[in-house]
């Protein structure tokens, strides 16, 4: 299991850092997109962050749902969902919203990181 998994399973958003390059890098990858360095550090997420940009899904029969580019304040951009609560429609979230995290651990699956809005967050 990849570094990153295990890290979302135990409950934390995690990244890389390049310290050559002096930003965050993610995907996880094995050398820094921007140096071609190696030396790679991993570090743990506050999670919180602003949508960047959204898309809304409404399949037939069912609930809309949202698809978004989360910038996180550690400096990377990550494609994620807003989970919305409940009675509040998926199609509501809009670019600029604060986000937070939240790690959805699933039975006998790997855990996936999701977002809320942040004055919903607990």
């Amino acid at each position: 299991m990849h570094a990153y998994q295990r890290q979302l399973n135990a409950g934390a958003l995690a990244y890389q850092y390049s310290p050559k390059a002096d930003r965050a890098v993610f995907y996880p990858r094995l050398v820094c997109p921007f140096t071609g360095s190696d030396q790679l550090e991993w570090r743990e997420s506050a999670g919180r962050g602003t949508v960047y940009a959204v898309t809304y899904l409404y399949p037939k029969g069912e609930p809309a749902y949202n698809v978004v580019l989360v910038d996180v304040d550690e400096g990377f951009r990550m494609m994620s969902r807003v989970l919305t609560p409940e009675g509040v429609s998926g199609d509501s979230v809009k670019i600029g919203d604060r986000v937070r995290v939240r790690i959805v651990h699933n039975e006998g699956a790997d855990s996936v990181p999701f977002f809320e809005p942040e004055e919903e967050a607990a």
